[in-house]
């Protein structure tokens, strides 16, 4: 029961500064930061007793019963839970640490910290689901957080708008989900995972016709429109395509979210979902290739938009985008540890790059343009040296976590059969356009003269301990997390599966050396676009204008929203108002009204106020009354 606490000290953090954090104030990270460092020491232990051979599972409470269905709340502890304990915890404590110094003298000082704490909770209680029931509830969670973490200045309407969009997209693939869900009950009368696991096989048969209720046949396998409506949810909530469009605009929110929420936990929530449910998956070659497909798509994406982004943290988000499709892929392919494994080195990495980018916008006065940067790597020697190991992991350079763990997943990508071969080439080009945008976003931001505002040039410094310490550990982590043998590690919970990604030697080996040439060439080419020759840059947006353009305007997808989704809404949602609301509903109310104001002007005829009046008017009706009985 002590591993109860892993979530339950988050949460009582959140409690106690969402019901006294008024008392707190700028002090509340008192409660705060202790809170999520214990539950981290707590999950460094439940990692050590796993890795020994264990598997925790925990029983809290039943939740409800009713019939067959028995809904409770459980902790179920095994390797891959393990995996993600640790990466929620590490990140979220040093992002806790960080928000000190990044927040210090902001309005809702306690508020965003009873936040976070209330995310890590739910985020948390996710990974450690031993159902699918909780896993929804917390997911739901999650992107409650996530929701008011990106508004917390809801003061400025592009916080809002964010915030909005952000939710609105993530209901569009957690109905999917929900649908998802619904099937599972049906198809096993349960939804606890060591039940529908060991049943999986005994079902692979069977079919659902899904054109039955319009008088039509279709019998689609129930496993592949299982993991399809499943994987909808993972596509809202991995930023995945087509559902991506929410990820970038959340950079709205205060930077520490961006590192917490958009880089290391809750948009990872999507890959460990698929990695959990993996023996429902292998039932399914078909959903496994459209999530492969989709994780590739999502890919390339994401990279050829961040390669012209001027804004530097929505560089960092299309990052974010792109590597979370080479997860999905990797899943796809049935290459699960390799997802993983980078899932965790880009955890470290992506968080370090994040909080990086949150140390020079305070330096620089809340600047986040990079055209009005430069020449900051000696008045920002830390978060510059720090920022570089990042966008050397990122970009997989020899001897970095990237570069184990993206060309693990490749080489295991490669392995799984011809869909992979085709998919790795995507990957490998993918990796020169992450290394040339990784770069562009060093030397654009630290290196070359100076575009600082001349006001704000002579004050630049290095932000307070609370942001630099955190700086440094995730540097550590962004080498360190490589040589932890994830793969190996996380083998048990797959080798039941069919972990597609049997590394073979010779064609490793080249993959690998291919994937670093790539590397080294995105480096390069970066270095001499915009160091040796940085007119070049602007003379290639002109020659190539249409494909600039296109990546600068993220190749029109929320304008394609916008005319295919947003404006029929509101112009359907404007004629119901006009049609059903005013010309019906308000009719209808507004008639009672007025039929009421009619009768009582009909009443005002025969109340003149006169005594004589109404006792003829009482005379009368009993001169009536009497001539009814009487005859």
């Amino acid at each position: 029961m002590l591993y109860a606490l892993i979530p339950l000290l988050p949460l009582a953090a959140f409690l106690v500064l969402g019901l006294a954090g008024s008392r707190f104030k700028e002090r509340a990270h008192v409660v705060a930061v202790p809170a999520v460092l214990l539950s981290c020491v707590l999950s460094i232990a439940a990692f050590i007793e796993v890795a020994n051979g264990s598997v925790i599972s925990v029983p809290l409470y039943t939740w409800l019963t009713s019939g067959n269905l028995d809904v409770h709340i459980g902790l179920y502890i095994d390797r891959l839970t393990a995996v993600m304990l640790l990466l929620v915890t590490i990140v979220s404590s040093l992002v806790h640490v960080y928000t000190i110094g990044y927040m210090h003298g902001e309005p809702g000082y306690a508020r965003f910290f009873s936040y976070i704490a209330l995310f890590t909770f739910s985020m948390l209680m996710l990974v450690l689901a031993d159902n699918l029931l909780q896993l929804f509830v917390f997911w739901e969670a999650v992107g409650l957080c996530s929701y008011l973490l990106i508004g917390h200045w809801y003061e400025r309407a592009s916080a809002c708008s964010a915030a909005t969009k952000a939710f609105l997209v993530n209901r569009v693939g957690d109905f999917g989900f929900m649908l998802g869900l619904l099937l599972v009950w049906y198809s096993f009368g349960s939804l606890n995972y060591h039940e529908i696991f060991p049943a999986a096989h005994e079902a692979a048969h069977l079919t659902m016709n899904v054109l039955g209720p319009f008088g039509g046949t279709w019998e689609i396998s129930v496993f592949t429109l299982i993991c399809l409506l499943l994987f909808t949810g993972a596509i809202g909530k991995s930023a995945q395509v087509p559902l991506h469009v929410w990820l970038p605009d959340a950079m709205e929110g205060p930077t520490p979210i961006s590192a917490l929420i958009h880089a290391a936990t809750m948009v990872t929530a999507g890959v460990f979902m698929i990695a959990r449910l993996a023996p429902l998956y292998n039932l399914s070659p078909t959903a496994m290739n459209v999530v492969a497909l989709v994780g590739a798509a999502t890919m390339v994406l994401g990279a050829t938009i961040a390669l012209t982004q001027t804004d530097i943290k929505r560089v960092v988000a299309y990052s974010t985008v792109s590597q979370l499709g080479y997860m999905v892929m990797a899943c796809g392919l049935g290459a699960y540890a390799s997802g993983m494994y980078h899932l965790l080195t880009h955890g470290a990495f992506k968080a370090l790059l994040f909080l990086g980018c949150g140390s020079v916008i305070i330096a620089l006065h809340h600047e986040q343009d990079m055209r009005h940067m430069g020449g900051l790597k000696n008045k920002l020697p830390i978060t510059y040296w720090t920022f570089v190991v990042g966008s050397l992991a990122l970009a997989g350079f020899p001897l970095t976590a990237g570069f184990f763990s993206k060309d693990d997943l490749l080489v295991s990508a490669w392995s799984s059969g011809t869909l992979g071969q085709v998919l790795t080439i995507f990957g490998l080009l993918t990796a020169l356009l992450t290394a040339f945008y990784s770069f562009r976003l060093v030397f654009v931001t630290f290196w070359g003269p100076s575009h600082v505002d001349p006001h704000h040039a002579k004050h630049i410094h290095e932000p307070s301990r609370t942001i630099t310490t955190p700086l440094l550990i995730l540097a550590a982590f962004s080498i360190l997390t490589g040589y932890l043998g994830i793969p190996s590690f996380l083998e048990p919970v797959f080798s039941t599966q069919h972990e597609g990604a049997a590394h073979h030697g010779e064609a490793g080996l080249v993959i690998m050396i291919v994937a670093t040439v790539m590397g080294l060439t995105g480096i390069a080419t970066a270095y001499y676009a915009y160091v040796l020759n940085p007119q070049l840059p602007d003379r290639f947006a002109q020659q190539w204008k249409s494909l600039y353009q296109g990546s600068l305007n993220k190749w029109y997808v929320d304008e394609a929203y916008d005319r295919v989704v947003v404006r029929p809404t509101l112009s359907a949602a404007s004629e119901l108002w006009k049609r059903v609301d005013v010309a019906v509903i308000d009719a209808a109310v507004n008639g009672v009204a007025r039929a009421v104001a009619w009768g009582g002007w009909l009443l005002r005829l025969v109340q003149s106020g006169q005594t004589q009046h109404y006792a003829l008017g009482m005379a009368v009706g009993i001169v009536i009354l009497t001539a009814y009985l009487l005859f």
